[in-house]
This record gives C-alpha cells, sequence and structure tokens, in this order.
C-alpha cells in the first residue's frame, strides 16, 4: 500500500492504465467492483493509486475487460508489485519533497529517460562541483547537511546511468553550455564530465544551438520516461518554481513526446554536439591561460 495513503507513481500508472482498459470495455466502476467482489470505493482507490490491487484482482479485471495480452497482464501485474516495493530513495525521504521521489520513482523504473534542459546541466550529468555551486547559488537557503544528503541522492540517480540500467537521451540548448552559471573553473570540469559521459553506448548528447532561434525558450526543462522495450512515453515530469509535476494523461503525453522530437530533430548529431562543447573547452581555457 503506497506509504500514508499517499499515491505513488507506480500506484498510479497502474491505477490509470485499470481505468483505460476499464472505460474501453465500456464498463462503470459498479461492474468493476462485482469482479473482484468488493465495494466500489475500492476499485476507485485503485484506479486513484491509493491502494493497489493485488494480482488475483488485476487478472479477474483484467479478464473481464478483455485484455488477454500475455505481455500487458505481466507487466501491470509486477507493477503491482513492485509499487509494494521499498525503493532506496526512500531513506532519503525525510530530506526531499514528494514530487522529487516521484522523480526518482520513475527514473528509477525507467528503460528510457530523455530530457530537454534550457537552462541548467540535467542531475543526471552534473558533478559534485557544479552541482554544489548551484545549490549553494540558490536564492532559497539550503542548509550544508541537506546538500551533502541530496548529492548522496544524485550519484545514486546516477549510478543507474553508469551502470547501462537506462537508455539516456538529453538536449541542452547552447546558452546551457556557452553561458557558465558557474565558476569557469567548475564550468570546464562539467563541459569535459559531459564528453566523457556522453561516449557510454547508452548516452546521447545533443545540443541545441542558437542558430534554431525560439525553439530553445517555446518550453520549460523537461523529462520523459518510458517502462518497457520500446521508447514510448509513458509519464513526463516538468521543473518549475514549486518543484515538479507528473503528467500521465494521453494527450500531454503525445504533446510532450512529439516536442522532444522536435527538439532532436532540429539539435546538432551527437559528434556535431561534441565538437561545439570541445570548442567551447577550449575558448574558455585560452581565455583563463
Amino acid at each position: 500500500m503506497p506509504v500514508a495513503g499517499r499515491p505513488t507513481v507506480r500506484s498510479r500508472r497502474l491505477g490509470a492504465a485499470l481505468k483505460t482498459y476499464r472505460l474501453a470495455a465500456k464498463l462503470d466502476q459498479l461492474q468493476a467492483a462485482e469482479v473482484i467482489a468488493a465495494h466500489q470505493t475500492r476499485v476507485s482507490r485503485i484506479e486513484t493509486g491509493h491502494v493497489s490491487a493485488r494480482p488475483l484482482e488485476i487478472r479477474a479485471m483484467l479478464d473481464a475487460y478483455g485484455v488477454h495480452d500475455t505481455e500487458v497482464r505481466q507487466k501491470l501485474e509486477e507493477l503491482a508489485r513492485q509499487s509494494k516495493r521499498r525503493g532506496w530513495w526512500l531513506e532519503h525521504a525525510a530530506h526531499l519533497r514528494p514530487d522529487y521521489l516521484d522523480h526518482i520513482a520513475l527514473e528509477d523504473d525507467a528503460t528510457y529517460i530523455r530530457e530537454w534542459q534550457p537552462a541548467l546541466i540535467p542531475g543526471l550529468l552534473q558533478t559534485p562541483s557544479y552541482a554544489q555551486a548551484i545549490a549553494t547559488g540558490n536564492p532559497h537557503y539550503i542548509a550544508p547537511e541537506r546538500i551533502a544528503q541530496l548529492e548522496k541522492v544524485r550519484e545514486s540517480r546516477q549510478a543507474k546511468i553508469e551502470e547501462g540500467g537506462a537508455t539516456y537521451s538529453t538536449i541542452l540548448w547552447e546558452s546551457v553550455i556557452a553561458h557558465p552559471l558557474v565558476s569557469t573553473g567548475i564550468h570546464q570540469e562539467q563541459l569535459a564530465a559531459i564528453l566523457e559521459i556522453g561516449k557510454r553506448k547508452n548516452v546521447t548528447v545533443q545540443v541545441l544551438p542558437f542558430s534554431a532561434g525560439v525553439l530553445g525558450s517555446v518550453t520549460s526543462a523537461f523529462s520523459a520516461f518510458s517502462f518497457d522495450s520500446e521508447p514510448v512515453v509513458e509519464a513526463v515530469t516538468l521543473e518549475n518554481l514549486r518543484g515538479a509535476s507528473v503528467l500521465e494523461g494521453p494527450e500531454d503525453l503525445t504533446a510532450y513526446a512529439n516536442m522532444y522530437d522536435l527538439l532532436r530533430s532540429s539539435a546538432l548529431a551527437p559528434d556535431a554536439s561534441a565538437k561545439l562543447i570541445r570548442g567551447i573547452l577550449r575558448s574558455l581555457k585560452d581565455d583563463a591561460s
């Protein structure tokens, strides 16, 4: 069951899928409740993610909804089991915002992670020095001990990419590369790290150049997640002043999948992006000498 009755991203994903199949079968919640011999309230709470369905309930509902695809059924049963699994990030829950916990849970489950970042180096690429400089420059004071805690969390997040646990693609606006928000030395270290990380087989780094025009300012930073063998966007997180929000509606997912494809097609190819980053890195070194 979700902690303290609060839906987790896993239980929400499960509930949303079951609701989609129920509606496709043209059944209401009362009819679904009869299928699992429960009160209508339980079906409602399953679909909103406040409780996680048991495997037997999932099988019974999918039978009633006419969903017989073995892969789909196995996926939803596995999702139900995962919704009860305690993630490593919960050890840090006291120090993290609930929306950040949701983001980490999506990241941890994902097979494909795609990010657009027009302002900062993404957390999955940040060096400790860069992350600390950004945190200490935050207008909202962050206590030193919390910065240290956030660094531990970031290292754990980055381990998934380092170990090849997901295919990671990111698009950075050229301003992120060309206009340092931190000291020149830290920025140089960060650019060098991006070039090294970009050599990994599971990582793709692209730069959206200034020549792409207003496209870079059309949308704020977002992350898109896929959870199967195909890179179909199944969840999106948006960064905002108050934290982050999770989008799971079909129309929202389609819009952000299309936006990422547009950004990717307008960005420099990975090799050309690496060449641009190396050129900027050389310029910074020349200016410093």
